[in-house]
Order: structure tokens, then C-alpha cells, then sequence
């Protein structure tokens, strides 16, 4: 064999595994991108506070996943190119110009099956366990490729400026409540997680983007007590009453002077009465003002987070609402707020009380007009825009832009609604059907 046969042969070979080499690179570069961009960092974290090094490394370099992504795709961009400018080197000598096509044929699928699919499937697969495996190489690489990544990164905000497009430096930073409300959808319609479970934390999510004002008690609905009445019908009126707290107001109900509580002021008038062999005359004389707490009066626009903390701080569970004009417009409880997370909450002083709404033979459900727009979409699975009104009934008004009469028929949002009860000017029953 004459020597350039010899070193032909010696060329091919080493080429050859020059090749073999930067496909394993290609593949690490490829598994590593997928690894670090599909793990969890929820299980990253919690990989980390078990003393995970590989952990804690993944967690940092995908603090900022541009600079990331841009070294990996850098590097593997690199070793490809390099790969398949060798490749088409050796199969051009010896195959002559058919060796471009035969290169390019062949180095496709190389990379297709051994530098993509076969990597990514791995690292999806395990990404948590992949993405600290890697971690450490990648970290070296992003190091050593960031000036340049730097600079393609001002040249392309700098081309996409020029088309009017602006690039939010913290866009790449998914909001957890949003990852988490969206995992908890998609566990739902998959069937992996449960109804009831996905409307608890939701709904606990939800307290900071929603007010008092949607879920108080109205202020027609407050049972209060009048200073001006016979301390014995007070009393009367506390022993009938579901509640325990109730407001006292002087003169008209806007005037609110404090809330009493059942068990103070049945303490008090015991006192008053000198005990069980009492004298029940002396009750005529009893201030009930003097038993009255100072009311707590919190602004309608108060987020239900907030307003939770609130009253754990303040060891109080009841509250009065008010609008920026300081008029009464309802109140709300720490129970109230509770009921957001976890549904309705009953005891045996209501036992009557049902948050399901009734389907009838037909399909329809009977609903009534003060439930909450939120609570029928829970208990229903529908999507029902809560933005314009807080009940059912408000939502039939804002939509007809009047108040309908009975027997009136709407369709909007995707459904069909009847009025089937009116009060005055309030919306009491309607019937409700899903189209198509």
C-alpha cells in the first residue's frame, strides 16, 4: 500500500470519529435543552432542599432561560454544521459530487434519530433527573458562550425593534398561579384530579383578584336589631335568630352604632336579672348599647386576601361594607371568605341550605336569581362571565339592559335563561339551558 493510500485511510477513519464525537455532542446539546426546559422547578426546588448540587445548578441557569437556550442552541448549532461539513468532505472524495447528496441523506437521518429524537425522548422522559445530570457542563458552556450570546441577543431585540416588536425582559417567566391553574384544568379534563380538589385551590388562588363587594351579604339581607325596641324584644329577636352576630343601628339603618353577640348580651341580661331567681322587670332598664362592640367597617373594593388577613390579625370574623360614599352596602364574614375555597358551608341552623342547583326533566336547571355567577359555574362547569355582575340575576339584567318580566326568554353567552320569578324590581327564579 503506497503512503497516500495509507493516510487516505488514516483521514477517513479519524474523520469518521470526529463525526461519531460531535453527534454524541449534538445529542447531549439536544437532551440537555429539552432536560432543562421541560423539568419542573417546583421538583427542581425540592430536589435542592434534599442537597441536590445538580439541582440547585439547574435551578440557577434556568433563571434565565434566553441566555440558556441561545448557548445550547449556539453550541449545537456548531458541532451540527461541523458534523455535516466533515461528512460531505469525505463522501465528496470518495464518491466524487454525488458524495453531497449521499452527505446530506445520511447525516440527516444520523442526526434525526441519534442527536434529536433518540435525546429528547430520554430527557422528557426524566427531565428532572437529566436537567441535574447536565447541569454542570451546561452551566460551563453558558459561561464561556455569553459574550456572544450577549451580542445576538442585542442584534435581534435590535431587528425586531426596527418591526415595532418589544421584548419584555421578564416575559419568558410564566406566573405561577397561571401554571398551576392550568395544570389543575388539564389534570381535570384528564380525569387525574378531582373536581372538588381543583375548586379548592382555585378558589384559593382567586382571593387576591376578587373583592369583598362579590361576595358580601347584601344589605337587604341583613337581619339587625333596632336600639329604639324593648330590650325583651331584643333579646327575642337574638334567641330566634340564626346568627350569633348582629348589628344595631339607632334611628335608621344606615346609623350603625356596634354588633352584638348573642352570648354577650345573654351574659349581660343575666347579670342584669341577678341570676336564675331574678327579677325579669329589671330588664327595663337595660342599656344594650353598652353591650354592643364597635362596629368594623372595611371599603367594598377590599381584595378577599386581604381582607382574610385582616381578620386573622384583628381575631374578628365579621365585617360591614361600605362604598366610598361610606353608605352600608352589606356584610361579610371570615366564613364567607372560607366558602370560597372549600364550598358551602352548613350547619344545623341551616339545614335547608343547598348550593346545587336543581336540573328538571327538560334539562334545565332552576336557579335562583341570587346565586352567585361563580358558585353556578362551580357547581356546573360552565364558563359564565362574572365581570359585569356578581349573581345570576344581575347578569340577565346587565345582558337584556332591563328588568325582565316573567316568562321572558334570553340567549347569550351560549345559553338559554327564563325568567320564571320576580319580586319587585329583583329577578328571583330563572331556568337555565346550555345550547347546542
Amino acid at each position: 500500500m503506497d503512503e497516500p493510500a495509507a493516510m487516505l485511510d488514516a483521514a477517513f477513519w479519524i474523520t469518521c470519529g470526529v463525526i461519531l464525537f460531535l453527534l454524541v455532542l449534538s445529542g447531549f446539546f439536544s437532551g440537555s435543552e429539552t432536560a432543562l426546559t421541560a423539568a419542573s422547578r417546583g421538583k427542581l426546588r425540592s430536589q435542592a432542599d434534599k442537597g441536590s448540587r445538580g439541582a440547585e445548578r439547574a435551578l440557577t441557569i434556568t433563571e434565565d432561560n434566553e441566555r440558556l437556550i441561545g448557548s445550547v442552541l449556539l453550541g449545537n448549532n456548531l458541532v451540527n454544521i461541523l458534523a455535516a461539513s466533515l461528512a460531505t468532505a469525505i463522501f465528496t472524495r470518495a464518491f466524487g459530487e454525488s458524495g453531497v447528496a449521499l452527505a446530506t441523506l445520511v447525516m440527516t437521518l444520523l442526526v434525526l434519530i441519534f442527536a434529536e429524537v433518540l435525546p429528547k425522548t430520554y430527557a422528557i422522559t426524566n427531565a428532572e433527573k437529566a436537567a441535574a445530570a447536565v447541569s454542570g457542563p451546561i452551566s460551563l458552556i453558558v459561561r464561556v458562550f455569553s459574550p456572544i450570546v450577549a451580542a445576538v441577543r442585542l442584534l435581534v431585540r435590535g431587528v425586531l425593534r426596527v418591526f415595532g416588536v418589544q421584548i419584555d425582559p421578564d416575559s419568558h417567566i410564566m406566573a405561577v398561579r397561571e401554571e398551576i391553574a392550568g395544570a389543575l384544568q388539564l389534570g381535570h379534563s384528564e380525569g387525574v384530579v378531582e373536581k372538588e380538589d381543583r375548586d379548592r385551590i382555585l378558589g384559593a388562588l382567586d382571593l387576591s383578584d376578587r373583592v369583598v363587594e362579590e361576595i358580601m351579604l347584601h344589605r337587604s339581607g341583613i337581619e339587625m336589631l333596632d336600639l329604639g325596641d324593648d330590650p325583651q324584644k331584643i333579646l327575642e329577636q337574638c334567641l330566634h335568630s340564626n346568627h350569633t352576630r348582629l348589628p344595631v343601628f339607632r334611628d335608621e339603618q344606615e346609623n350603625i352604632i356596634g354588633v352584638i353577640h348573642a352570648k354577650d348580651l345573654l351574659r349581660a341580661m343575666y347579670q342584669t336579672i341577678g341570676g336564675p331567681d331574678g327579677d325579669a322587670s329589671q330588664l327595663k332598664n337595660f342599656d344594650v348599647a353598652a353591650v354592643a362592640m364597635k362596629p368594623y367597617f372595611i371599603p367594598e373594593t377590599t381584595t378577599l386576601d386581604e381582607q382574610m388577613r385582616q381578620f386573622l390579625r384583628m381575631r374578628t370574623h365579621f365585617a360591614l361594607v361600605v362604598d366610598e360614599y361610606g353608605s352600608l352596602q352589606g356584610l361579610i364574614t371570615l366564613e364567607d371568605i372560607l366558602e370560597e375555597i372549600v364550598g358551602e358551608i352548613t350547619d344545623e341552623f341551616d339545614p335547608d341550605a343547598n348550593d346545587a342547583p336543581e336540573q328538571s326533566s327538560d334539562g334545565h336547571f332552576l336557579i335562583d336569581g341570587a346565586m352567585t355567577i361563580r358558585d353556578l359555574n362551580r357547581a356546573t362547569d360552565w364558563s359564565l362571565p362574572d365581570d359585569e355582575a356578581n349573581t345570576i340575576a344581575g347578569l340577565v339584567i346587565h345582558e337584556a339592559q332591563m328588568i325582565p318580566t316573567v316568562g321572558q326568554v334570553f340567549s347569550f353567552h351560549g345559553f338559554r335563561f327564563e325568567v320564571t320569578g320576580r319580586d319587585g324590581n329583583r329577578i328571583t327564579g330563572l331556568k337555565i339551558k346550555a345550547l347546542g
